[in-house]
């Protein structure tokens, strides 16, 4: 390939990312990401939805937004509607909700709506690195929220809160994932929720409620409203279809009363997310959401038992794991000492990629020896042969696990 003519490196912008590698397929051991298990695709209930779709509606795709205006598809936005009313206790018209291209776009417009340049924003001390990463890029000092089983320490919450009005700052908003936290799968018990939102009442700070997990949940776990439910006035809800249908159709949804809605909107920055995948997915899950979706939990708490036995059989007492309640990803603590950035090279060598703790915190001081594995797109042997082969590198590497698995078969 014959060389620019151009200097484009004096051309650049600053602060651009860092640039992207060629893509390459996954490795054998793929751990990393918020991809779902392959199988559970309805390909044929979707092939249905979309001849249906087409055949009555298609001929709208000739204008942007269907002509319909920027909030999305409204068949769509009505069965979020219903969805979020009959599983989340949100009551909210659908003027009030408007369907995002992912999650990501709707990460990226209540951020912009809302921080500036040395704000404090309040994240839970382990926490979804994609939220954070927006958060640092616009200019925002983070504050980690202490976690227990159960999710945000209220106590903890309040003396923190105290102790940054005394110093003069009030935080802008507190980002948070009540139901089926990432990465470690707790969920917020209800008296919890309430006292959260009195803080935040008292203290004047916004809560951004992300609860793109809410719909994977165990059969015989219930969770509590959402926030949104409770206090519509001080909470902007985010929600997503990448996790209960598919991640590659890039749907997400925001609802927030309408005074907040219409300064969001016109952060969208685009023509509009795309109309066949709204059209589709409206379709389908009107109709099958609640057939779909039990048997997809049911699928992932399955994967999620493999992995945790294999975990238990490969690094013994050495791994503490945060059994998640629903979801796709299993956090796990290992021994203080045992610094899992070190392992990611030799990790990656064996074949095998995983999301270091510090990625997914705060703060690495407390996070260095965590990992985050995703159990939804293996199956259950690679589950099984990844987590072991995992063992076996961190056992190289640092002399632990000593009761593993890889140890027992070489002695």
């Amino acid at each position: 390939m014959a060389a620019s003519s151009i200097d484009y490196a004096r051309l650049y912008s600053e602060g651009l990312p860092d640039p992207t590698p060629r893509f390459t397929p996954f490795p054998p051991y793929y751990f990393i990401g918020g991809n779902n298990d392959p199988e559970q695709i309805p390909i044929e209930g979707l092939i249905a939805a979309a001849d249906t779709v087409l055949r009555r509606e298609g001929s709208k795709l000739a204008i942007y937004n269907l002509g319909l205006g920027p909030q999305g598809y409204p068949g769509l936005r009505q069965f979020v509607a219903d969805k979020s009313k009959r599983h989340r206790g949100i009551d909210a018209p659908i003027d009030d909700i408007t369907i995002t291209s992912g999650s990501g776009q709707g990460i990226d417009m209540i951020s912009r709506l809302l921080v500036n340049p040395g704000d404090t924003v309040l994240v839970e001390e382990f926490c979804y690195q994609g939220a954070m990463n927006r958060f640092r890029k616009l200019g925002a000092k983070l504050e980690g929220m202490a976690l227990d089983a159960d999710g945000i320490v209220i106590d903890a919450l309040a003396a923190q809160l105290a102790s940054l009005k005394a110093k003069g700052v009030t935080p802008k908003f507190i980002y948070t994932i009540p139901t089926i936290q990432n990465p470690t799968g707790s969920i917020l018990p209800l008296d919890r929720r309430h006292a959260l939102i009195k803080l935040a009442r008292e203290y004047n700070v916004a809560i951004f409620e992300d609860e793109c997990y809410a719909d994977l949940i165990w059969q015989g776990i219930d969770a509590p409203p959402a926030l949104y439910a409770l206090d519509p006035g001080c909470v902007i809800h985010l929600g997503s279809f990448s996790k209960s249908l598919a991640p590659a159709l890039r749907l997400g949804y925001v609802i927030a009363e309408w005074e907040i809605m219409k300064r969001l909107l016109p952060l969208k920055g685009d023509s509009g997310t795309g109309a066949l995948d709204q059209m589709v997915v409206a379709e389908y899950f009107s109709k099958h959401f609640d057939d779909h979706l039990p048997h997809l939990n049911t699928v992932l708490h399955d994967k999620l038992q493999t992995m945790i036995e294999a975990v238990e059989r490969e690094f013994g007492s050495a791994a503490e794991c945060w059994v998640p309640k629903g979801g796709i990803f299993l956090w796990i603590k290992l021994p203080q000492n045992v610094d899992v950035r070190t392992l990611i090279k030799p990790a990656a060598d064996a074949g095998i990629v995983f999301n270091a703790g510090p990625d997914w915190a705060v703060s690495a001081d407390n996070s260095s020896s965590h990992l985050r594995l995703c159990f939804a797109m293996p199956s259950k042997d690679v589950i099984r042969k990844g987590v072991a082969a995992l063992a076996k590198v961190c056992y190289e590497q640092t002399g632990i696990p000593e009761q593993s698995g890889n140890v027992r078969r070489a002695g």
